[in-house]
């Protein structure tokens, strides 16, 4: 089997619908994707039933953008049962606190760009959260970088005079809050360093106590060094190790299915997953 547990969809900062991601993963020949899209489970029943009719089986998911000691931490929740009061509202904190955000780069990038609310949400489809990814594209389209890439390392770095924090979770918090709505929590691309700071060994042994089930390793944005190095980490704590594509569409450079988990992995997720879990995998696990 062929399996990528980490995608997104324009009901986040994707460029492709979720049937379209789906259809995406059916192309490159894959049998299992996730749908991960950041903060919301807004594009499961679609990508769900895209599956159903192209023969791909989807794992709803979710990624939650976390905040530890001011480094960002993004956590991938998988089959958790999406009424959950509490992990709902955290989610729904999260678009919130990323649209304030959006508004307040969008008026000090105006300044000096002319960029406006409007050009942004030209580029933003459905009910997706604005973001800075939408930012990215919207400056692309006034022509002032050439893509999301260059934006991304110029003006919304972190670094940037344009660049507006966003208050968001502790990670230990949301790995307890994933696990109490019987999801399976993974922390997503852990050593990622060119994205930024990383947390370290220290930090994850934490979130393994309050929860965490597993280390995405094979990813595009780790070295090979990295890669070894978390295996060791994960083979140490008893965690299950996952690799994804972290797919975007024309959004980023990766791959879809660039890197894959193995069956017996995605069986670990499956078989950790709470009673509440949507269908309880039973669009992955039938033939």
């Amino acid at each position: 089997m062929r399996i990528d547990l980490h995608t997104h969809s324009d009901a986040s900062d994707g460029t492709q619908p979720p049937a379209d991601v789906v259809a995406s993963a059916a192309a490159a020949g894959l049998d299992v994707v996730a749908l991960t899209d950041h903060d919301t489970s807004a594009g499961w029943a679609e990508a769900v039933a895209a599956g159903e009719r192209l023969g791909v089986r989807v794992l709803p998911g979710v990624e939650i953008s976390c905040l530890q000691r001011g480094i960002s931490v993004h956590l991938l929740s998988y089959l958790h049962d999406p009424a959950h009061h509490a992990l709902a509202a955290l989610l729904d904190g999260s678009r919130t606190s990323r649209l304030t955000r959006a508004r307040s780069m969008v008026e000090r990038l105006g300044v000096d760009t002319g960029l406006t609310w409007e050009d942004v949400l030209a580029q933003v489809h459905g009910d997706a959260t604005v973001g800075r990814p939408h930012i990215a594209d919207a400056l692309v389209a006034k022509g002032l970088v050439p893509d999301r890439d260059e934006a991304f390392a110029t003006w919304l770095s972190g670094r940037s005079r344009y660049f507006v924090p966003h208050s968001a979770p502790d990670p230990l918090e949301a790995v307890r809050l994933v696990r109490e709505a019987g999801g399976v929590p993974v922390l997503a691309h852990p050593a990622a360093s060119k994205r930024g700071s990383c947390i370290g060994d220290t930090d994850i042994d934490e979130m393994v106590d309050a929860g965490l089930l597993g280390l995405e390793v094979d990813h595009r944005d780790h070295s090979e060094d990295e890669r070894a190095h978390l295996r060791d980490v994960a083979a140490g704590l008893g965690l299950l190790v996952t690799g994804s594509s972290d797919y975007h569409g024309a959004g980023k450079k990766n791959l879809i299915g660039e890197n894959l988990t193995s069956p017996d992995v995605l069986e670990g997720v499956l078989a950790a997953a709470g009673p509440a879990a949507p269908g309880r995998g039973r669009h992955v696990l039938d033939a």
